[in-house]
């Protein structure tokens, strides 16, 4: 009988950034591809219309957001200082990060890209837990009640959180690896042609595989 693949959800927002999101889609995306058993689908709150992200790309979502394995969080227009559509945003209006809190508590693997670790410190999930943001967000952080680790990737078990932009790559390969197995992570790193680095990784926390 054939497993049931691993399912990951990627939350899309008005103003996440591109990468945050695009990036570790695509690699588990390829991960599948290459025999790992994962499946990636990027979703919405309520899953209706397009989502435009940051610099102006339109997205259309897969679908509502569920009850995913695991939950990627992508940030976005934290730093920005103005009122503009971002992470912040959401983090005032509540919903995403009840969203989160909410898939947290019921068993799914929550990781975030870049100041999407903010919408997790706001659900609390990040609560007396090692983790990191952007840079430009880093004192943000601190006055959650994160303990702030000087990493690119933080894994933390059932939480992880990663950097800057790119960072994200860092974290869905080292996802990847730990889900589907190392060899999968090394033809995916191939073929996105990705220089990538497993030091760039603090585990924390014990992975629940």
């Amino acid at each position: 009988m054939d497993e049931t693949p691993i399912q990951v959800e990627v939350l899309l927002y008005e103003g996440f950034d591109e990468l945050d999101g695009v990036g570790p889609y695509e690699v588990f995306q390829t991960a599948g591809a290459f025999g790992g058993e994962v499946e990636a689908r990027t979703v919405s709150l309520d899953g209706s219309g397009r989502v435009t992200a940051s610099h102006g790309l339109r997205v259309g979502v897969d679908g509502a957001l569920g009850d995913p394995d695991v939950l990627v969080v992508p940030g976005g227009g934290w730093n920005a200082g103005d009122d503009r559509p971002g992470a912040r945003r959401e983090a005032e209006r509540g919903a995403v990060p009840t969203a989160i809190r909410d898939r947290h508590e019921t068993g799914a693997i929550v990781a975030s890209v870049c100041t999407g670790g903010m919408l997790l410190a706001e659900a609390g999930v990040l609560d007396g837990r090692p983790a990191v943001t952007h840079a430009g967000a880093l004192d943000d952080l601190r006055a959650t009640r994160a303990e702030v680790v000087d990493a690119r990737v933080v894994d933390d078990g059932d939480v992880l959180t990663a950097g800057g932009i790119t960072s994200g790559l860092d974290l869905a390969l080292h996802l990847v690896s730990r889900l589907c197995g190392g060899d999968v992570a090394d033809r995916v790193t191939t073929e996105l042609e990705y220089d990538r680095d497993p030091s760039r990784v603090v585990v924390t926390g014990e992975a629940d595989e």
